[in-house]
């Protein structure tokens, strides 16, 4: 592959190697790059003062210094000041003269008056030695003294450099650098490695990439280590592990890491987020891209660590992706009707992907293949030719692994969880980067018959072949989906969407246990290139609860169950006090551990940081017992009885509520600031009580006072307090005039009825202030936090509710229609969306986007049938 750099220079000619070096060094979160001018920037010329570097490395040097996490630097034996004035490079560019000695202009005044005795010795001493020997050239620099013999008679120079060497060169103090044609004596004792060791530590970088052509260079080249690369220009003994021929061939280098080090940075050519289609089996969720590459797959579990995450990383955090070898856009990309099967068409080639599980790969006379827990299987039909890239970088990519290929597929070597891929008459070549290996294959559909099957097993090496053929297994799979489907009570409102919303939903309960994802992925940045990236790979109590009250209003209980066993014993590890209760655990149902960052990760195009964990897990969120009641509600209003653990947990609910209603929290949106009395969280608590009396008083055939009290004083409360007279509304919490859509709540929840004027005051004014075409903002209010987001789909969706509520229709059905034009092409939708990039942003799927779709078709629907 042939790159063009700045100035219209080739890299066709690079080394392999090097090349393969500079694409992993490029890849480090914090480097340095360093370069010797003469030689290196600037060809080699007779008169020093004339040399000036060449364009296309001053074009990659100032692109290089420009970016984030990137720092550049030249390392020279010139004087500082005449290393400024010749190569004339920003002042992003750190500039280090004299060998080390010279790191900003008021060097001179940091030496010792010793040290300065010393220098003015040795500068009389040379002065003598060089009109002793006529054309030897003397640079004087702050701390030391250059001796230049380019260009003279061999005889002469021989004679001089014998001089230097017998006389000020042997004194005490006096450290001597030799170099081409030159000789160096300097009262500070440093040299480029010690330079480059310094900006190192200053910088905290990650890896060094030094360039040089000179024997002073050698000292910077015996400093790497590790990760660092080293690249020498010309002939001559080093210690540097790559060599260039020419000054031309360092700027193809530096072109090289330029746009390789863009493309980490900024991301590759990002896939809209919206774009993705998720795969599920119950135990765990992938995304692929429209074009048929799997970007995101983690393992065992959702929350477990990324064994693909191109869509964080690009494509050296790993991928498995499938297309024509002639390249091409797909014709179209679809789930096969009611399964969570994707189906991604070219001329020649379909591509079909879902994620199985060994119980429906088992036969009357057990297993049709042993071990194992997931399966992502791939079946490719056609008759065209296919090319296959395989990529797993196990842990982020944190795990080197190396792939064995055997009779009827691969191996991956190296990870904790043992993976086979079963893939019978492809004939694979085995690549590496240096660190990690990838698997390369084409296969012609047409001479193998129109079909090659592709099994990724987690949790096992086994290349056994199956006893059943892959349509039997595909359709064992699909089958639980579509039953399941068939058991839904289906709104006519946005009918298709609705399923796919269910489905999606479905898809991310963790059957195993019973918790609910959030969504499928982690830190899908809010606003690109911003820091709002956060991990929701988790079950979040509210939004668990209120995905399977969506599913629940739907006619299906399955997961509501589920999730109140879960919740169970989650209370129960508290020992007795629900009331400290985390918002968010994982998806087994423990504390989270702490926030990470993985710096090795770009990011979504370039949105860092990524992370692993969520830091709200620490916070006090007094709403999330609301959502749990008004889901046992919900359940035991269509089952028609309340079970003993659902009693157990509704019970510990309200005295959770009882305890802590009064304090102040952190609220439903996690903002990373002091407590305030959020009306959401106090109208949430309210509802709590009221959902529990409701239970009782239903199905329990009795009442409890005290539970009466304590919901109307709690209601008390917070129609009093959490009105504000000047925004004539109620806002975001006590005594705050900022608006926020979470407030809708005060009537959505039955608290205030829809003719309420204050309510009617507060849906009046979050339209005014949060709404913004198809979107409807969080809020406005300053979350401590840098950039900006785009609009929440949940929040759109609480005023489409809202609407309805106070009897504006009309509107609430044109903003639904604009909310669902705004979801994927495969019908799924992200948390937020931009509505003037107009594009998805967030988290994908996000499950709080597909229950308000859910919720607002069914409130559509029955108004309706009114």
């Amino acid at each position: 592959m042939s790159t063009t750099l700045p100035g219209g220079v080739a890299t066709d000619v690079m080394d392999p190697e090097l090349r393969t070096a500079i694409g992993r060094i490029a890849r480090v979160p914090q480097l340095l790059i360093a370069c010797d001018y003469d030689g290196t920037l600037a060809p080699i010329v007779e008169d020093p003062s004339k040399a000036v570097p060449l364009p296309e490395s001053v074009a990659a040097i100032r692109a290089l210094a420009a970016m984030p996490q990137t720092t550049v630097a030249v390392v020279s034996g010139r004087a500082l000041r005449d290393l400024a004035a010749l190569s004339r490079l920003p002042s992003e560019v750190h500039l280090v003269g004299s060998h080390g000695s010279e790191f900003d202009i008021g060097f001179v005044e940091r030496l010792s008056p010793e040290l300065i005795e010393i220098r003015t010795r040795l500068r009389d001493a040379l002065r003598e030695i060089a009109a002793a020997h006529p054309g030897v050239r003397l640079e004087r620099k702050p701390a030391s003294v250059a001796v230049h013999t380019r260009g003279l008679d061999p005889q002469i120079a021989a004679a001089a450099i014998e001089a230097v060497r017998s006389g000020p060169a042997s004194w005490d103090g006096v450290t001597v650098t030799q170099g081409k044609e030159v000789i160096e004596l300097s009262v500070v004792a440093t040299h480029k490695g010690t330079a480059v060791d310094q900006l190192r530590t200053q910088l905290s970088a990650s890896a060094v990439l030094f360039i040089g052509d000179d024997v002073t260079d050698e000292n910077a080249f015996g400093n790497l280590h590790g990760p660092d690369v080293g690249i020498k220009i010309g002939p001559g003994d080093t210690q540097a592990q790559y060599r260039v021929a020419e000054p031309i061939e360092a700027a193809r280098a530096l072109g090289l890491l330029l746009e390789t080090r863009r493309h980490w940075l900024f991301g590759e050519r990002a896939v809209p987020i919206e774009r993705h289609s998720m795969l599920a089996n119950g135990r765990t969720v992938g995304l692929v891209t429209p074009e048929a590459k799997i970007t995101w797959l983690c393992h065992p579990k959702p929350d477990s660590a990324a064994i693909f995450a191109d869509l964080v990383g690009g494509s050296p955090a790993g991928h498995f992706t499938v297309s024509p070898e002639r390249g091409g856009i797909p014709l179209g990309q679809r789930y096969r009707p009611g399964t969570m099967t994707v189906e991604t068409r070219w001329s020649g080639l379909t591509v079909t992907d879902w994620l199985d599980t060994p119980a429906s790969e088992t036969t009357p006379d057990g297993p049709a293949v042993m071990g194992g827990d997931s399966t992502l299987i791939r079946v490719l039909t056609g008759t065209g030719r296919a090319r296959i890239d395989f990529a797993p970088r196990p842990e982020f990519g944190q795990v080197a692994v190396q792939l064995q290929p055997l009779d009827d597929g691969l191996l991956v070597l190296g990870s904790n969880e043992p993976i086979a891929l079963y893939s019978p008459g492809v004939e694979w070549e085995i690549t590496s980067d240096g660190v990690y290996e990838s698997a390369k294959a084409v296969v012609d559909l047409r001479a193998v018959g129109g079909q090659v099957v592709l099994e990724m097993r987690f949790g096992t090496q086994s290349l056994e072949h199956h006893r059943l053929s892959i349509h039997e297994r595909q359709a064992a799979a699909e089958q639980p989906w579509t039953d399941w489907v068939s058991t839904l009570r289906l709104p006519s409102t946005a009918r298709d969407l609705v399923v796919r919303s269910a489905l999606t939903l479905r898809g991310l309960c963790h059957e195993p246990t019973g918790s609910i994802l959030a969504a499928a992925t982690t830190s899908l940045p809010e606003e690109l290139g911003g820091v709002r990236n956060w991990d929701y790979r988790y079950c979040w109590l509210r939004d668990a609860a209120l995905s399977a009250r969506s599913l629940v209003d739907l006619g299906s209980t399955e997961e509501a169950e589920g999730l109140l066993r879960w919740i169970d014993g989650v209370v129960e590890r508290t020992g007795g006090h629900p009331e400290r209760l985390h918002p968010l655990y994982t998806v087994d149902g423990y504390e989270l551990g702490a926030e990470a960052v993985i710096d090795t990760l770009p990011g979504y195009a370039g949105s860092r940081p990524v992370r692993v964990g969520n830091l709200a897990n620490h916070q006090l969120q007094l709403d999330v017992f609301g959502p749990v009641a008004d889901l046992i509600a919900a359940v035991a209003d269509l089952r028609g009885s309340v079970r003993e653990t659902e009693w157990r947990v509704l019970e510990s609910m309200v005295e959770a509520v009882s305890r802590r209603w009064h304090e102040p929290d952190h609220g439903i949106w996690e903002a990373r600031l002091p407590p305030r009395h959020h009306i959401f969280s106090k109208v949430m608590c309210w509802m709590t009580v009221d959902r529990a009396l409701h239970v009782v008083r239903q199905h329990g055939g009795e009442d409890r006072p005290e539970w009466v009290e304590l919901r109307d004083r709690i209601a008390a409360n917070v129609l009093e307090y959490g009105w504000h007279e000047h925004a004539e509304a109620y806002s975001v919490a006590y005594g705050d005039e900022d608006m926020d859509a979470s407030s809708l709540w005060i009537g959505l929840s039955g608290l205030l009825p829809g003719d309420d004027p204050r309510f009617l005051s507060t849906v009046l004014k979050i339209e005014a202030d949060l709404r913004s075409g198809p979107v409807v903002y969080r809020y406005h209010w300053d979350d401590g936090l840098p950039g900006r987001e785009g609009g929440f789909h949940i929040c759109t969706a609480w005023l489409i509710e809202a609407y309805l509520r106070t009897g504006r229709r009309t509107d609430a059905e044109e903003l639904f229609a604009q909310m669902i034009d705004t979801a994927g092409p495969t019908g799924l939708l992200p948390e937020q969306y931009d509505p003037l990039a107009e594009r998805g942003l967030g988290n994908h799927p996000q499950a709080y986007s597909h229950l308000g779709l859910v919720r607002c078709a069914l409130l559509l629907d029955n108004m309706l049938k009114q």
